[in-house]
């Protein structure tokens, strides 16, 4: 049996999608959504859900608000050997899971992200095809920066309990140091290319604004809880390229998504050096937290 883990907060909308995807395929597994305290109707939708399928559990992190933290609770209640993250918003191909195990099994994979296209609506404005255009690079990120993210995720318990759990404290970048932790520790980690899933585009700058804060407070939380791997607070990581819009766009997309990409590295930025100077709120929680045997 496979547990997917599936963290939510105020997106009702966003988890019934995803459950109206997962559950026709996952009869013979388990689905644990994990309420991080949301204040709408999030968890009356999932609780709909769960009276009408027995393999589908409501569980709520509501100490920590955090998707990592959410993650970690969710692991605690499962008792899989194979863990799965999707995250709320997500939908998948009706082979999905069939697929990936497959592809999981014949690698003997510990570690195994899968492939992501995003998905926009019809006729989408510049943040959405900007989003579309550079799109969730899995297989760059396992690569050159050894990490898959936590929305297409397949993990071993046995490596969480080797390595720890999620850094709860951080508040984004968590994916990455956790496949990082994975790396160090000598497993292999894997790209299943041939095993897709869909993200919706996000479609509106301000939406793409309030990401790349996070990923920019998360950079500096990186090098604050993680200074051996990540350098010292300070001075803000230069950007992989890895996400760097392509030459071959036409001229006009080509110079709207530049312009687009240095907003919001400049964004990134200044979510670093807010977190720099005002970020202490997680600093007194315990670090990596284990997961027992």
């Amino acid at each position: 049996m496979i547990s997917i883990v599936i963290p939510v907060y105020n997106d009702p909308d966003g988890i019934q999608t995803t459950l109206e995807s997962l559950l026709p395929q996952t009869a013979n597994h388990e689905i644990v959504v994990v309420d991080n305290d949301s204040t709408d109707r999030t968890p009356e939708i999932v609780h709909s859900y769960e009276n009408d399928h027995d393999h589908l559990t409501l569980v709520h992190e509501r100490e920590i608000q955090s998707s990592y933290a959410a993650r970690n609770t969710g692991i605690r209640n499962t008792n899989s050997d194979l863990l799965a993250f999707v995250d709320a918003d997500m939908t998948v191909p009706e082979d999905w899971l069939e697929s990936a195990l497959h592809t999981f099994q014949t690698t003997d994979a510990d570690y195994m992200g899968c492939n992501v296209e995003l998905t926009h609506p019809e006729n989408p404005p510049l943040p959405a095809r900007y989003d579309h255009h550079t799109g969730f690079p899995v297989g760059g990120y396992l690569e050159h920066q050894q990490f898959a993210p936590t929305c297409c995720l397949f993990t071993r318990r046995t490596v969480f309990e080797d390595v720890g759990l999620f850094d709860h404290r951080l508040e984004s970048g968590g994916d990455k140091e956790f496949g990082n932790r994975v790396h160090e520790a000598g497993y292999d980690l894997q790209f299943a290319e041939d095993v897709m899933m869909y993200h919706p585009t996000r479609n509106s700058l301000r939406a793409h604004v309030k990401k790349d804060r996070r990923v920019g407070r998360g950079l500096c939380q990186l090098q604050r809880f993680h200074p051996d791997r990540y350098g010292t607070p300070g001075v803000p990581p230069r950007p992989s390229g890895i996400k760097r819009p392509g030459r071959d766009l036409p001229t006009k997309d080509r110079l709207a998504f530049g312009a687009l990409s240095r907003l919001l590295t400049a964004v990134r930025g200044m979510g670093y050096y807010e977190e720099y100077l005002t970020g202490d709120e997680n600093a007194t929680l315990e670090g990596v937290p284990r997961l027992e045997a």
